[in-house]
Formats: structure tokens, C-alpha cells, sequence
């Protein structure tokens, strides 16, 4: 088997396709004459070939050398070596017929053979040398295939990316993968064989899965939609199967991919709903040469916000954090980008007014987006009074400082936790919203709010919790069997802050039609089995209980609140009752209050505020009335 893995010398390869051309010969020959020449025949073919033997070693050698047809490695032969391979034979055949009028012309009066031969050998030929290149490529594969217990595969999607796929598949020898065939919604398809592998109805990979014990599913079907994928992912899951997906095209490197470009197909391919899309040609005018400053702008959300705005041309862009290696990290990212955008990278903290000041000063942003906020309930419930200085205190420097320098709109990133909030973190961005909102009915700067749930992958989520769990052997954990959230992209998320930026005129709070909500028990059983693990055999899962201030359920709008349809069917604005004066004041005065770190004092101040914020396992359910 080693031996079969070396380079082959080239002058074994050029005798041995001269010995198949000279068969050609010999065997057209015999055809010929229908296989009954007697030896006075033969001598007499004999003394006429005989002359021209040589010219046609000569010129199979020199057309082959010229095609460089012996340059290739023969068991790594493709489509375009027999396209060479055919194109030579040509030549060839064409060179014979134009010796033989030499021949016949200007020398004795003979063809060099005769044209029926010609025409057998150019056949012949070109089949036996493309046969034997094929012969060996087979062979080779089958020698040098490790022999181990091969894992069986099917293919979603029998079309070229699908038999890329295949032959991917196939070509490596240290894979211990087979394709049993390919599963395909075409019902014209279906009971046919392509590259050799019959195609099933989606009804069959049960039945396939029990018969083979197929181990992945690979999706190579392109822009599938997300409910298919989702579909397909929970049948393959719920079999026991791995389920990957065929990058897309324009990733492939000259028309193909390799097999580590496979990917796992990851949790947000499976929200179980269709994936938000706006397509607003009012974005690229509302931005394009604006100056915009993003608060918490290292965050999830804030760098997802900065490449958004990036593609749609702002002329400054100032992206502001306290978080030093996260901003350097995202300027290192951006440094990787091509874009004519200035960009400035400012270390600063949204509560230190003179800092922000300067920042205004310097660039007098017309467009502003916040997301700079403490948002980890259980750590907010144990320090309320930051929570209130930064989540409260933050927001109302920079509002305040957006109408001082005539900044045209002021943009919030809220939570649905501040619905009906249970914890001090709900409370602390409901009270943000109340603050931004009273701002609007007296100033010039249009003041708008988007609220969303929580948002798949962003730092410090359940998601990379769960993926560095089931990394480390597990547990996973989860604080109630029960518990469930509305869960979004990091591109709809952004997505709907830039929507709300254009269709917003100052006052709304600006919400998504989310669908269903999905149990975070679920999840953690798909990201487990995502990963080629059982749930509870190969990585257990605990439950460890509520944290202080967290809700089993979540809530987009509260109930006493209206919505008002917009023009995207997904997006709503939220109607919520005005701010009364002694609420303003108690606002002012729970800053103050939390200047002081009084948090018990601060905590039932937020109460007073917000009337339906009634905390859940918390210290703080005292407070209650």
C-alpha cells in the first residue's frame, strides 16, 4: 500500500501509453481484417507498417509531451487531463493523416495505414489511455482508503453542490465517510441514481438512518430557507445524527471546497421561526455621510451596529466603551476592513459627564446610539445602585447632551426585561425609557426606543455559556426546567435599531413581532446534540435553580400596553403612559440617592417609579407592597 502512494516514474507512464497506442494499432488491425488474416496477409500489412512505425512512436511521444499529458500524477487525474487526453488523439490522428499524403505524394505511392485503421485507432486509443488512467485512479483509492469501519453518510440535495459534495467525499482517502445516497424533495428525482448513489424522499432517512446507521446529514442544497434547515435539523437530531451544511459558493476556492469547510449547522439556523429581514432603501440616505457615535460600542450589539452602519456609508463613525481590549479588538477587526469612514475609537465612561462633554465637543454626533448599559440581572440585583448610575444615571447624560448639541436623534437599546420587570436591571431600563421619552416632548432631538429579547451569541449569553459547558464535559446548567426566552440574530437585532432610526420620529418604543418564545431546556438539548452528544448520557444537564430577580417567563409588551401596526408586518411600536411630573422627581431623586450606593433606599424608589416591577427571588420582595 505505500508503494501505491508514491510518484510513479514518467518513463514508466510514457512506455506504458505506448504500449496502449501500439495495442490500438495491432487491434485495429485486426479488426480490420475481421480477426482471419493469414500470415501472407500479415507479411504483406507487415512490409508496408513497417516503414511507419516509427513515425508514429515519434509522433505519439511528441504530441503527448506537447499536451504534456504525462506531466499530471495519473491517480489524481481529472475531466480536464481526458479533455487533454482527447485533444491529443486529434492531433495525432490528424498528424498520420497528413504523413500518409506525404507519403503517398512524394514517396512511394502508400498511405502510412489505412484510413479505416486511422480511424479504429483514434478509438481505440483514446478510450484504452483515458480507461487505464481511470483503472488506476480506482484502484488507488481502494488501496490506499483506510480500512477502518466506514461512517455512513447522506446528502440533502442532489444537485451540483450535492455532487461536489460526493466526490469530496470520495477523493479522500484518510476518510472514513461513505455516501449511501441522497435525499431530495424532487419527485423527479427521487428513486433515480446520480454519481452513482440512488436518490430517497425526506420519508426514507428514518428508515435509511436504522438500515445504515447513518451518522450526519449534510445539507448541500444553497439559500435552503430556515424553516427547512430547521425541519431537517431536528428529523436528523432527533435520529441521532450530526447535521452539516456546504459552505456557501462564494466561499468555494476555484469551484470547490474542502472537507473542512463542512460546518456544523449552529443554534442560529434553528430559532424556529422565519428570519427578520428588512430591506429599507431609506437607510443608505438617512446615514450616508452622517457623523454617528455608538455608545458600548466593543459589545455585542454595538460592534454589530458599527459594521451595519459601516455598509451604509456614515461619514464619522466615534465608537465609544470603557472596555479597552474589547474596543482595541474591535479596532483591530476594522483595520482589516477596507472603508473610506473615519473612524475614532474613544475610551470613556458614559457616567463621567465631563468626559462626554469633550466627546460631543469634539465631533457633535447628529446621530446617537446607546447601547452602553449593565445588562446581567443577578449581578445588577446584588448592586443596584451602578445599575441605577449607569443604566439611568448614563443614559441621562447622554440624552441630555444629544438636545444640548443639536444631535438629530437619539436612538436607546432596551430589553424586554423592562416589561413588567422583576429585577433591578428590568427596572433600571424601563426607567431609561421613561427618561428618554420625556425628553422627547421637550426637545428638538427626536428620542427613540427599541426593545428586543435576548440576542443569540452576545457576550456573556446563555449560548457561549452553554458551547464552553459542553466543551469542558458538562454539566449544562440551567436555572428551571420551565424557564423561557424570546431569542433573536445579532444582524435582526441591528436590523431593527437602523429600521427604527428611519421610520422613528421621537417617542416610540419600537418592538418585534418575535413569534414563539423557546425553552432554554430545548436549546440546551440541541446544542448538545449539535455537537455530536446525547443529552443526559454523553453531557448531563442541571438544574440549579432561579437567580435573584430572573422571570420563567419573559414579555415583549407589557399588558397594559397598545401596539400600532407599522409598515413592516414584524415591527410594532409600543404605546406606554406618559411620565408624570412626581415621577420626574423621583427620578432625580433615585440618582441622587444612588450617588450614595443606598441601595435598599435606591430599590424601593424604583418601586415607587415603576409600579408593576414586583421582584422575584429577590432580597429585595420586602419592598413589595
Amino acid at each position: 500500500m505505500l508503494e501505491l502512494k508514491k510518484n510513479t516514474p514518467r518513463w514508466v507512464i510514457v512506455v506504458f501509453d505506448l504500449l496502449i497506442h501500439l495495442f490500438a494499432l495491432f487491434f485495429a488491425y485486426l479488426i480490420r481484417f475481421d480477426l482471419k488474416a493469414d500470415f501472407s496477409l500479415i507479411q504483406t500489412e507487415w512490409a508496408i507498417l513497417s516503414k511507419s512505425i516509427w513515425y508514429f512512436i515519434a509522433i505519439k511521444l511528441l504530441v503527448f509531451a506537447a499536451f504534456q499529458i504525462h506531466q499530471g500524477i495519473v491517480r489524481h487525474t481529472s475531466t480536464a487531463d481526458f479533455k487533454r487526453i482527447f485533444m491529443a488523439e486529434i492531433c495525432t490522428s490528424l498528424l498520420f493523416i497528413l504523413g500518409s499524403m506525404v507519403r503517398f505524394y512524394q514517396l512511394d505511392g502508400l498511405y502510412l495505414f489505412p484510413n479505416s485503421v486511422l480511424i479504429m485507432e483514434f478509438i481505440f486509443s483514446t478510450a484504452f489511455v483515458i480507461a487505464g488512467r481511470f483503472v488506476v485512479k480506482l484502484l488507488y483509492l481502494e488501496y490506499t482508503r483506510d480500512k477502518g469501519q466506514e461512517e455512513a453518510i447522506l446528502i440533502f440535495g442532489a444537485g451540483i453542490s450535492g455532487q461536489l459534495t460526493k466526490r469530496l467525499i470520495e477523493k479522500d482517502t484518510a476518510n472514513l465517510q461513505h455516501v449511501i445516497g441522497f435525499i431530495d424533495d424532487d419527485a423527479a428525482l427521487q428513486g433515480k441514481r446520480i454519481e452513482g448513489a440512488k436518490v430517497y424522499p425526506l420519508l426514507a432517512l428514518e428508515k435509511l438512518q436504522k438500515k445504515y446507521q447513518v451518522s450526519t446529514l449534510i445539507i448541500a442544497v444553497q439559500n435552503l430557507e430556515r424553516q427547512k434547515i430547521n425541519t431537517l435539523a431536528e428529523l436528523a437530531l432527533d435520529l441521532g445524527m450530526q447535521i452539516k451544511r456546504v459552505p456557501e459558493a462564494r466561499a468555494w476556492v476555484n469551484g470547490a471546497f474542502e472537507m473542512r469547510n463542512l460546518k456544523k449547522i449552529d443554534i442560529n439556523s434553528l430559532l424556529g421561526r422565519a428570519v427578520i429581514t428588512l430591506n429599507n432603501p431609506q437607510l443608505e440616505a438617512h446615514f450616508t455621510g452622517k457623523t454617528v457615535l455608538v455608545t458600548g460600542a466593543a459589545g455585542s450589539i454595538g460592534s454589530g451596529l458599527a459594521t451595519a452602519l459601516l455598509q451604509h456609508g456614515v461619514g464619522q463613525l466615534i465608537l465609544l466603551d470603557q472596555a479597552e481590549t474589547a474596543l482595541f479588538e474591535l479596532e483591530q477587526h476594522f483595520k482589516q476592513q477596507t472603508s473610506t469612514t473615519f473612524i475614532e475609537y474613544a475610551i470613556g465612561d458614559i457616567c463621567d459627564q465631563q468626559r462626554m462633554r469633550k466627546l460631543f465637543e469634539q465631533y457633535t454626533p447628529q446621530i446617537i446610539f446607546h447601547a452602553a448599559a449593565y445588562k446581567h440581572v443577578p449581578l445588577m440585583e446584588t448592586n443596584p445602585a451602578e445599575a441605577i448610575r449607569n443604566n439611568i444615571g448614563g443614559t441621562q447624560i447622554m440624552a441630555q447632551l444629544a438636545a444640548e448639541f443639536g444631535a438629530g436623534q437619539f436612538i436607546m437599546i432596551s430589553t424586554d426585561k423592562a416589561v413588567n420587570p422583576t429585577n433591578v436591571m428590568g427596572a433600571s431600563k424601563r426607567i431609561a425609557e421613561m427618561l428618554v421619552t420625556t425628553l422627547n416632548e421637550t426637545q428638538r432631538t427626536a428620542y427613540i426606543t427599541t426593545r428586543f429579547g435576548n440576542v443569540l451569541g452576545s457576550n456573556g449569553s446563555v449560548i457561549p455559556l452553554f458551547e464552553k459547558q459542553i466543551a469542558s464535559g458538562g454539566p449544562v446548567t440551567l436555572t428551571d426546567e420551565r424557564i423561557t426566552r424570546f431569542f433573536m440574530t445579532i444582524p435582526e437585532a441591528c436590523q431593527l435599531v437602523l429600521e427604527a432610526a428611519v421610520m422613528g420620529n421621537g417617542g416610540e418604543i419600537f418592538v418585534f413581532d418575535m413569534g414563539s418564545p423557546i425553552k432554554i431546556l430545548d436549546l440546551a438539548k440541541k446544542m448538545i446534540q449539535l455537537s455530536g452528544l446525547r443529552p443526559y448520557a454523553d453531557i448531563d444537564i442541571k438544574v440549579t435553580g432561579l437567580r435573584p430577580g430572573e422571570k420563567l417567563y419573559e414579555e415583549v409588551l407589557a399588558t397594559s400596553e397598545n401596539t400600532i401596526p407599522t409598515h413592516h408586518p414584524q415591527i410594532l411600536i409600543a404605546k406606554t403612559r406618559t411620565t408624570s411630573p412626581d415621577q420626574k422627581k423621583l427620578i432625580n431623586d433615585l440618582l441622587a440617592k444612588a450617588s450614595h450606593q443606598d441601595n435598599e433606599s435606591s430599590v424601593g424608589l424604583m418601586k415607587q417609579i415603576v409600579p408593576e416591577y414586583i421582584s422575584n427571588n429577590s432580597l429585595f420582595q420586602k419592598l413589595d407592597k
